[in-house]
């Protein structure tokens, strides 16, 4: 199988164009970016082969490493544009210690203060919503008898041995990661009881329940599935709405209007369970970001 996607000239012929461009912005290229998780480039992807096959210059700077690093690639001008969260916004970019609950006033909040503040552009959101959560493997969750966060909470004080976890290093320092679920949840544990590995490992350790019981997951994540692990009920509410949308600084907005217009349709089909599915194809059956993000579009019917 090819390492990636489709190519300009096969974009183009599978979304049945005849050569015409309609990408409106003049002749230089859009840098599309993306964090260096596998959501994050796979939406990278799908932007670029969408922004391709409708007659654009492409650069392609996925894979950045961490949200702050990206998000400083975006306002310094390295990168034309890139999907964020709006969870990420409020909480590390904004400043805001606490969340809103509805997901549409979140977003609207995020919009109105980044756009103010920061003249960041953010397009359409995308239905999904790929928020933290703890997961454990089936079996034990039925044996521990935990269903809920609250659940782990208890464990942790009527059976410390049981409460371990493994952890992603930004989350460990997160506002609205593990200082955040501590305080809400009052969760004591020592130190020792907490390992700090990489994101895919968390989910094969999770899933083998060795090194950790419980491991840090993103709700739409395809090896959730394939793993056969349960997901941990954040029943007061703590994480916020991580709900995506491709971010641009104003200016390159201005000068693209396109964009908006072209991702508009493709931003609607983006739903939880369609990155769960995406995600699986890349991590749990190996295509890489491209060539999951090409068959998705096809998919679609977006690529005919």
């Amino acid at each position: 199988m090819r390492s990636g996607g489709a190519d300009k000239e096969e974009l183009r012929i599978l979304l049945g164009r005849d050569g015409e461009c309609d990408f409106v912005g003049g002749g230089d290229a859009v840098t599309v970016g993306s964090k260096d998780f596998t959501e994050s480039i796979v939406l990278g992807q799908i932007t670029m082969q969408v922004l391709k096959a409708h007659g654009a210059a492409v650069v392609d700077k996925t894979n950045i490493k961490g949200s702050v690093t990206t998000r400083q690639a975006l306002t310094s001008g390295d990168i034309s544009m890139y999907w964020d969260y709006t969870g990420t916004a409020w909480i590390n970019y904004l400043k805001h210690t606490t969340p809103i609950p509805d997901s549409a006033q979140q977003f609207q909040a995020v919009k109105d203060e980044d756009l103010a503040k920061n003249k960041i552009v953010w397009l359409d959101p995308a239905p999904m919503n790929n928020t933290y959560a703890f997961a454990v493997r089936k079996d034990a969750a039925d044996q521990l008898h935990v269903k809920t966060m609250s659940d782990i909470a208890r464990l942790a004080q009527t059976d410390p041995s049981k409460a371990t976890f493994c952890l992603e290093s930004e989350f460990s320092t997160r506002d609205d990661g593990w200082p955040g679920v501590k305080k809400a949840y009052n969760i004591n544990v020592p130190d020792s009881n907490v390992k700090m590995l990489d994101t895919g490992v968390i989910y094969s350790e999770t899933g083998k329940g060795q090194t950790c019981t419980f491991g840090e997951v993103f709700t739409t994540d395809g090896r959730i599935s394939s793993l056969k692990l349960a997901v941990m009920e954040d029943d007061k509410h703590f994480f916020p709405s991580y709900n995506a949308a491709l971010t641009i600084p104003q200016d390159i907005n201005s000068k693209y209007p396109k964009v908006a217009e072209i991702m508009a349709p493709i931003t609607k089909k983006l739903t939880t369970e369609a990155l769960q599915k995406i995600n699986g194809r890349v991590d749990v059956d190996g295509l890489t970001a491209a060539e999951a993000a090409t068959e998705w579009l096809k998919s679609e019917s977006v690529f005919k």
